[in-house]
């Protein structure tokens, strides 16, 4: 078996998209209407509007209803990350911290409010 992707179901599909492409740097493929991957190294996070989902996948995903997962994307420069999110207006949950484990971590919130952390691992 292969893990794949992570899917977001959004009633907001173009501001989702955006808020990944902005803080990846990655430009998204859209592969359909309401329908787009952001393909990072190893692995993909497809954005889904739930019109879609209601449409070809049985209603089963409520957008914007997770409170349990939260998406972590290791950077090599969290500070940077940290602006980009002032400059957007990024909500911002909890500032660059860092973790006992040696991390230093960014949380935000994407559109959705879903949680994203930004993390760096520290230097070996």
């Amino acid at each position: 078996m292969k893990f794949a992707s992570i899917r977001l179901v959004t009633a907001q599909f173009e501001p989702l998209l955006a808020f990944y492409q902005k803080i990846s740097g990655i430009d998204p493929v859209r592969l359909a209407d309401g329908f787009a991957e952001v393909r990072f190294d190893g692995a993909v996070l497809a954005i889904s509007s739930q019109a879609l989902v209601a449409r070809f996948n049985a209603d089963a995903a409520v957008a914007a209803a997770n409170r349990s997962a939260i998406l972590e994307f290791e950077v090599a420069d969290v500070p940077a990350i940290s602006e980009l999110a002032i400059k957007e207006q990024i909500e911002v949950v909890m500032p660059a911290t860092r973790m006992p484990w040696g991390n230093l971590s960014l949380l935000l919130r994407d559109p959705d409010g879903n949680l994203v952390n930004i993390f760096s691992r520290p230097a070996a």
